[in-house]
């Protein structure tokens, strides 16, 4: 029978180091959508030192870019006839995996969703997660109250993750509109949404190279854009090299989501305005702490008071506060970037 786990015995059991089984003779698998995006390189590092930690095998796999689907359910059955415990995964697309997902767990493995949720949120046993609508939510109010009287008229380009709409991506868009104060109409999907000041979406795939495009595909249907919101820090620093080429990086405010160490420094930098600072490297731990306890007494973590996921924090980070907002400063997220 599985045991339950509620959220803040696992963040104690984090905290303090006790309670944790011996993971010796337990495998897990760590399964990001790539090897190269440093957000899923400091969730690596997570997993591996926690697994070093407690004596149990880790074995990691990555798709080829984000949206690579198929090599992640290739890593899934490889993880099932390998007979590994547990599964932490970051999906590329949280519906088409689910299939691979459900016969993993129907094999006896925990399967833990880690920053992205699965569709539906519930396919996993699991999910550790930031709260990914209130970072959005952060950036969005952030930026219109930075905006001032200009918030009512301004032109808002947005840089989103994919075509195929991952749950992450949907939820920080939704979240960055409903902090600027738009109505976001279905709030399970972006695009659909009337609001004037909105040029348009554009997908990045969530890395530079695709950032500089979408933002110049967005330039070209209006070169007024003074608002860009970034799935995360990759498009980002692809967005503004897009506006450098045209001068205008200095008059256009850019938010973010991930607060990696480059994100934040960017902030610093005059890149970034204001980033959403998540914490992959305790994502990771966390979950290897869970599989390491269901492998040892078949104990299933259960998500954060009043949420349907563990809520592994986030903070607004910038060097200009606003009121109304909480932040910490660029130092204060240098300290802590994906701890």
């Amino acid at each position: 029978m599985k045991k339950l786990l509620t959220g803040t015995a696992l963040a104690l059991m984090a905290s303090t180091g006790t309670a944790m089984a011996d993971g010796h003779g337990t495998s897990a698998c760590l399964i990001t959508k790539t090897d190269t995006n440093p957000f899923f390189v400091m969730m690596r590092e997570g997993a591996t030192a926690a697994a070093e930690e407690l004596g149990i095998t880790l074995n990691s796999y990555a798709g080829q870019i984000d949206g690579d689907h198929e090599t992640q359910v290739a890593a899934i059955e490889t993880c099932i006839a390998n007979g590994a415990s547990g599964i932490l995964i970051t999906a590329s697309d949280t519906s088409s995996i689910v299939s691979a997902v459900e016969q993993a767990r129907e094999a006896g493995l925990l399967v833990i969703a880690l920053d992205t949720p699965l569709d539906p949120i519930d396919a996993a046993d699991a999910t550790f997660a930031t709260d990914n609508f209130e970072a959005g939510r952060l950036i969005g109010a952030w930026a219109a109250a930075t905006m001032g009287d200009g918030a009512a008229t301004a032109r808002i380009g947005m840089l989103d993750l994919g075509v195929s709409q991952p749950t992450v991506g949907v939820l920080r868009d939704q979240g960055f509109l409903t902090g600027f104060g738009i109505d976001v109409g279905d709030p399970s999907r972006w695009g659909d949404e009337d609001d004037e000041r909105i040029v348009g979406n554009a997908v990045t795939a969530g890395n530079e190279e695709g950032g500089r495009r979408a933002m110049e595909e967005l330039l070209a249907i209006d070169p007024t854009i003074n608002v860009v919101y970034t799935i995360n820090e990759p498009a980002a620093a692809g967005a503004y090299e897009a506006l450098r080429s045209i001068g205008r990086e200095n008059d256009v405010l850019i938010v973010s989501v991930d607060g990696g160490c480059p994100g934040v420094q960017n902030i610093a930098d005059g890149v970034i305005g204001a980033t959403a600072q998540q914490y992959p490297l305790l994502m990771a731990s966390l979950g290897i702490e869970a599989i390491a306890q269901f492998a040892a007494d078949g104990t299933v973590p259960q998500p954060s008071g009043g949420l349907d996921f563990f809520n592994t924090g986030v903070a607004l980070v910038t060097d200009q506060p606003v009121d109304g907002v909480e932040s910490i400063s660029v130092a204060e997220g240098l300290e802590l970037c994906w701890g």
